[in-house]
Formats: C-alpha cells, structure tokens, sequence
C-alpha cells in the first residue's frame, strides 16, 4: 500500500509527485471494496486488543483525513500497516504547521465528513478540541490497564485520547566536565543540598570571572517552577482545581533555591548567557534541567557534547511528586464525520491502542517515557538517557492537565523580575497569581492534580 503524504496549501501536481513510493495514484482515492473478512491474522494487544479479522465499513470504501503537525512518515506507518489489514479503507496524512494548526483545525472540524476524521492532538489546547471529539468506543477498564496515564484523561466518564508517551524534566550533565571536577557515579545527587555541592565543584572561574556553570537555569525559570514545588507537597492549584497558588511553601522555597543557586553558591549568574541549553550546548556550563526533547537539540545541534542524565534530586528523599510531566497524545475522531467514517476511525484508534510496536517507534523519535505497560521496560527505549533517568520513579510524577499558557508566561515574567529587577519573591509570585487567576477565570479549565494518586483533599 502506497504510502498518501498531504502537506497542506501544496498544487494537484505536486501532490501527485510526493504521493510515495512505488504506485502513483490521486490521494483521493476511496480505495477499493475489501471482501476478505477473515484475513488470518493474529490478535494483537493485551487488554485494549484488535482482532484484524473482520470487515470495516462492510468493506466499502471510505476515506479518512488525518491532520497532524509534525512527523509524517513516523505517524503515517499507523496508516499504513491499517490499510494492509483493511484495503477498503484510505488514509490521508496532511500535515499542517504547527503556525496555524490550532486556527484551521477548529474550522475543519465543523466540516463534517469534509473535515478531518482523524487529528493529532495537543493537551494545551484541549479547550479548543473537546466540544469536537467524539469519546473512544473502548472499555476505560481495559485503557487504564494497558496506559498508566489513561485515568487523568478521563472526562465525564470518557476519554477523548490519551497518551502514548510522557516527557518530563531530568538533569543533563556533561560528562567530560564532571569526570574532570573528580567526580564518578557515586556522586550523582539526590538531594538538592547535595546538587548544590556538585554544582559547586563543577563552576570555574577565571579572575574572578564565571566562565564555566556548574548549574545553568537561564531560560527554563518557569518550567522549573511548575514542577519542582510538588516535592514539598504542595500543588500548583488549589482544592478547587481552578484557582492557582503561587505562594504555596512548595513555590516559595523553589523560587529561594534557584536564587541561592546564583546569588549564595555562586554556581552559575542571570548573565551568564539568556539560553542555558545553549550554554550546555556549547560546553559553557556543566549542569541544566531539561525535558527529554533536548535530547533530540543535542544530536541535532551539539553532536560532540558529551553528556548523560540523572533524576531531578528532591528535598528529602520522599517527594511528594518529583516532578510533573506532560504527555504526547493519541489521536482524536471528529463527531462530526460521517458514521462510516466514525466507525472506521474508532476500529484504527484501537489498532492504534494495540499496537505496542509502533507506539515504540514513536516514542524512540521523540525521547518519550511509553504509556503502554507494556514498553515500560523494553530495553531499546530503556537506553534512552530521557527515559532512564525517570524510569524508576515515572508512577510519583504529576499531571497537572492541559494547562493553559498564562501560568508559564506569568512565571516567566515573575523570575525575570526577581533575577534581575531584585523584586521580592513572595510578592512577585503574589502579583503573577493574581493575573493567573484573572485569566482563568475566563476559561473553563480544571486541573487533574487531584487524579493523582498521592492527592488528599
């Protein structure tokens, strides 16, 4: 089956060119009648399972539009290895840019069967998607057995998507700096006083010049803030699960530690370059928290920079949370498709679910800790060194839901007031709260903090 590749805004000709490989046909090709039920293939999956033995749409014709942002040729093998299993039923990968997506795909949607059937889609912009989406036809028992995040996903009883891989923060050290300061293995931290120390013993300076950080947080102020108070216990949003609280224990102590780091230790300075990932990057600085796409920036942009990771250390051993996490989605069905193409959409979100193989590849491509149980301990994904330095501790991260964008541009704007305008940490994080809260209050948004396991009212 040849393989349909749609870049948005492209001319018929071009979309002729860059059908594929092998076979040329129009893209809107409604594929053919399939009169093979029972096609001798084994089951596959272990509770959410799919039985490719049986006919989609009675095995007519039905085409299916599938948007998505990014990464083509990885999502499009899902689309292929279907239309193997069912040749009555075409897929049609068009990819839209990231710049835009969200404007367009609301609009599409209302389309109906016109619209895209299937799009990727975006926790963050859940608010834009849902009143769209038609729930999965597939037991919530069996999801939340098979994908450890599914709960925090649930809605009314129902899930719109999950997640088929999770990213969070760990920290990226480069290994030639540390080996160089005298440390081994047995000095990896796991507790901030004891980071603190190594941080110390991997800063250099020259006449009293920093030129070497031990810990860079320069750019990443925000993001550190939005996971590391969990570890005190407290969360980001009150019992009411709408309403922010900057000024929890757990936001106050994790602004002071990050000025200690600067200010106190010593190990690293605001001026010491506005970009911490370039600064590691470039072999500047010894130390950065980062999420587990920078490990795609580094063989990208760094490829000689030395480097492993290790878990974000905690307060005492006994967090809370570690950290929060964020996952990356499966695909949503447009409600307002045809029911042919519903009823197609649905029977490949739970060839989606069920095939572990896959979903192993798309989480390799991203550097994501799997969903699926059962990829947790595959030894491929295992290598990663994302996904290991969070490997044994992934069930005490935090989803916090599909935050909208205020909370980190007003933390942002908070640490930058505090690094550099020398404001007052407790009233900073007061007058961020207080705009958070205003443009929350214009949003209906309800976060999953308290779906976590640990969370008592």
């Amino acid at each position: 089956m040849w393989k349909k590749f749609v870049a948005a805004g492209m001319t018929a000709a071009m979309l002729v060119s860059l059908a594929g490989c092998g076979k040329t046909e129009d893209v809107s090709s409604s594929g053919v009648t399939d009169t093979n039920p029972d096609k001798g293939l084994e089951v596959i999956g272990n509770n959410v399972t799919y039985d490719p033995n049986h006919l989609v749409n009675d095995g007519k014709p039905v085409t299916l539009d599938w948007w998505l942002w990014d990464a083509a040729d990885v999502f499009g093998k899902f689309a292929e290895a279907y239309e193997e299993i069912h040749p009555n039923v075409t897929i049609n990968i068009i990819n839209n840019p990231w710049d835009g997506f969200w404007t367009k795909l609301p609009l599409a949607l209302q389309k109906e069967e016109k619209g895209p059937t299937l799009f990727n889609v975006h926790n963050s912009y859940q608010h834009l998607l849902l009143t769209y989406m038609e729930p999965y036809d597939i037991d919530l028992d069996d999801l939340e057995s098979d994908f450890f995040t599914a709960k925090s996903h649930e809605i009314d009883g129902k899930i719109y998507y999950t997640d088929y891989g999770i990213m969070t923060g760990s920290i990226y050290y480069n290994t030639d700096m540390w080996a160089a300061a005298g440390l081994t293995d047995e000095d990896i931290p796991t507790t901030w006083d004891e980071f603190r120390e190594v941080a110390k013993k991997l800063t250099i300076r020259e006449d009293g010049k920093l030129v070497q950080a031990g810990f860079n947080y320069n750019g990443d102020y925000q993001v550190f803030m939005l996971g590391i108070p969990y570890q005190y216990g407290t969360t980001t949003f009150q019992d009411d699960m709408k309403t922010v609280n900057f000024t929890s224990e757990g936001m106050i102590k994790t602004a002071q530690m990050l000025q200690d780091f600067y200010e106190t230790d010593k190990v690293g300075d605001k001026d010491f370059g506005s970009d911490a990932a370039q600064s590691f990057g470039q072999g500047q600085s010894a130390m950065v928290y980062k999420w587990g796409n920078y490990k795609g920036t580094l063989e990208t942009n760094y490829p000689d920079i030395n480097y492993s990771t290790f878990e974000v250390p905690t307060v005492d051993g006994n967090p809370f949370a570690y950290d929060r996490y964020n996952g990356e989605s499966t695909p949503g069905i447009n409600k307002n498709a045809s029911p042919e193409q519903k009823e197609a959409a649905q029977d490949f979100i739970r060839f989606y679910l069920a095939n572990t193989e896959l979903q192993k590849e798309l989480c390799m491509y991203y550097n994501l800790f799997p969903a699926s149980n059962t990829l947790r301990e595959d030894s491929d994904i295992m290598e990663n060194p994302a996904v290991a330095a969070v490997a044994d501790h992934i069930e005490e991260y935090i989803w916090p839901g599909a935050m909208p964008s205020t909370l980190e541009d007003n933390l942002k704007i908070a640490g930058q007031d505090i690094m550099y305008n020398h404001k007052e940490i407790e009233k900073t994080l007061q007058n961020a709260e207080d705009i958070v809260n205003v443009d929350l209050a214009n949003i209906d948004f309800t976060s999953s903090e308290n779906l976590y396991y640990k969370y008592q009212k």
